[in-house]
């Protein structure tokens, strides 16, 4: 029956306008939970293997810091750096990054899903791929690399010298929340270059676990050239360096102003805009191993 003159017809949500994209959001972070839920479930039937497996991951992860330990042996100062003060870049990053691979870490394997054409099941499922992917193979064990973050993170923050106020104190949650969101679009841009490369996971991981271990020191024992490059293109210096060395009080190597020490949060709006452009780029460009 045709719609009478004053009554409007029905009209279909836009998949690409605003209420498109918070339906798609709220699909994907519920398809997310629900994946998450079924791993987790897994791996806490077998406890045994997962303390061990958590405790694992904790001790490797725990060499990084030890080859500081290692170096501050020889040495009073790493660039000009205490040891509290790099186990608070050590401690923010690690922890940062560790949420980030929880979270997101099984994103890595897009291109060995190409490869051998797996991601064709995702796509028919009715549910965003990124949320699927990201949920695949979800691993708890990686709840060891945050608690050494975090171990770290505490004694630097108890033991080194800063003169805390406020605004200082809230700097730190602050650092750790928007670097694993930066940490993110990193991850996921590189997974989508993964859709044309299809082997490009080392490329990626040089700027994933590459960046991590980086920003582990203090920005003063790198080149100049290196440090620019992680500020104004890949700016993973607003992870820890920028917003750290304002609550330690150090001076940034280079000329910025100091307002940007409180810019994570909007950088890592801003890095998630193109990463999440060219994962939708990359998705559309998909076609299949035909197999």
């Amino acid at each position: 029956m045709p719609a009478s003159p004053g009554s409007a017809s029905p009209v279909p949500a836009d998949p690409y306008g605003r209420g498109g994209r918070l339906a798609t959001l709220r699909t994907g972070l519920y398809a997310y939970r629900l994946i998450v839920a079924m791993w987790i479930r897994a791996t806490m039937t077998y406890r045994a293997s997962f303390a061990l497996t958590t405790f694992a991951s904790f001790a490797v992860t725990a060499f990084d810091f030890v080859a500081i330990l290692l170096m501050f042996s020889h040495v009073d100062r790493l660039g000009g750096y205490s040891l509290a003060e790099i186990a608070v870049l050590y401690g923010t990053v690690g922890t940062a990054f560790g949420l980030t691979d929880l979270t997101l870490g099984s994103v890595d394997r897009l291109g060995r899903r190409i490869r051998d054409g797996t991601l064709d099941t995702l796509l028919v499922r009715p549910a965003p791929v990124l949320a699927q992917f990201a949920a695949d193979r979800f691993a708890l064990r990686r709840l060891g690399r945050i608690t050494q973050g975090l171990v770290v993170l505490g004694y630097g923050l108890l033991t080194v010298d800063v003169d805390w106020t406020f605004l200082k104190v809230l700097m730190v949650p602050m650092m750790v929340l928007t670097g694993a969101a930066i940490f993110g679009a990193v991850f996921v841009g590189g997974a989508a270059f993964q859709f044309w490369a299809q082997d490009a996971a080392e490329v990626q991981s040089a700027f994933t676990y590459g960046g991590s271990t980086l920003l582990q020191y203090p920005p003063t024992v790198f080149a100049r050239d290196l440090v620019r490059g992680v500020t104004f293109v890949v700016p993973l210096a607003f992870v820890n360096w920028l917003p750290a060395l304002y609550v330690l009080g150090r001076p940034y190597p280079l000329d910025v102003p100091q307002w940007l020490a409180f810019a994570p949060p909007l950088v890592a709006a801003v890095v998630w805009w193109p990463a999440a452009l060219a994962w939708r780029a990359g998705l559309r460009s998909y076609r299949s191993t035909g197999s």
